[in-house]
């Protein structure tokens, strides 16, 4: 192997960067030459791919999003568009592709490799959804980005006697919101793991209120969805002011955390060790502090078990 190359995929994350930057370093290091591909794989299939040097990736790790820039392609779903997109790969001498992104990203990688490209993935989403690896590239800097959010609405919130809610991305994984909900002190957290009773939700609120608390803070998950709906059950049945606030894409940006940066460059370091050992198909992330790796079909069929101790505690210091 001589030529290896990584790209962006899917949405961005804050370390997407860092893990580049590794990638690069690394690869170069190896003695490997390192093409760099914008656009994920939309401009795989368009032949948008640049050779990388050092400098290329100079002064980079503190920033957030992608320099490589990052797409969705529908046209690599077809068979025809992998087979330009492996003709591509083969145009430019490149025997081995890091893929920085989520699920369907993987799922990319894993057609590659059944092609003869060498394929390694890199979890790149905030969504911290994949459930092979503990934390995935990002998270650790939205939660924070939310967690600044929630210190800030809670001083209006206070001042004005409010329910607040704030609802969080995460797609369908209640991470971001459970997380959020224990560091930033919300009164209730609404996952799409578990389920809720609107009105048990509004006693708890009045009952609050009867303590004497000045407001109350809910963090609702998009997987559950409905922000402004339950802002308008919540006020309806409490006769209490609510505001609901979605922080929406500010979440993937801003520079990312010192935990992401390092996550991301000891993944993107494992992925060019993975390439130069001859592996294929697999995809890199941590379990107890420990870099790990397994097949992409494998990390793709593990089933995410749901933190119910993390829950439990968010449930019992909310009181």
């Amino acid at each position: 192997m001589k030529t290896i190359a990584v790209l962006t995929s899917g949405g961005d994350a804050p370390g997407m960067n860092a893990a580049i930057r590794a990638v690069v370093r690394t690869g170069l290091e190896k003695g490997f030459k390192v093409m760099g591909v914008q656009r994920g794989y939309s401009g795989l299939i368009n032949g948008e791919i640049f050779e990388m040097g050092r400098y290329s990736v100079a002064d980079i790790i503190q920033r957030g999003g992608t320099i490589l820039r990052t797409a969705r392609s529908e046209e690599f779903k077809t068979e025809a568009g992998r087979i330009k997109a492996v003709n591509i790969l083969k145009a430019f001498g490149i025997d081995g592709l890091v893929v920085i992104g989520g699920d369907g990203s993987f799922k990319g990688a894993r057609e590659l490799s059944k092609m003869g490209i060498n394929t390694i993935g890199l979890p790149g989403t905030i969504d911290n959804d994949l459930a092979y690896t503990d934390y995935t590239i990002g998270f650790d800097t939205a939660l924070n980005t939310v967690l600044d959010a929630i210190n800030k609405l809670r001083d209006t919130s206070s001042s004005h006697e409010r329910v607040s809610i704030v609802e969080v991305m995460g797609r369908n994984c209640g991470d971001i919101a459970l997380f959020a909900g224990i560091a930033g002190g919300a009164e209730s957290v609404i996952i799409p793991e578990k389920e809720f009773d609107v009105n048990l939700l509004c006693r708890k609120v009045l009952e609050g209120k009867n303590r004497g608390k000045l407001h109350n803070l809910i963090i609702l998950s998009e997987g559950v969805g409905g922000a402004q709906a339950l802002k308008k059950k919540i006020q309806e049945v409490t006769g209490i002011e609510t505001r609901a606030t979605v922080l929406g894409h500010i979440q993937r940006g801003g520079s990312p955390t010192a935990a992401d940066r390092i996550l991301a460059s000891r993944l993107g370091a494992r992925a060019v060790e993975l390439l130069e050992q001859g592996k294929s198909s697999r995809v890199v992330g941590v379990r107890g502090n420990e870099v790990v790796d397994f097949e992409i079909e494998e990390a793709l069929a593990m089933e995410s078990k749901f933190n119910e101790e993390l829950y439990n505690i968010a449930n019992i210091l909310s009181y």
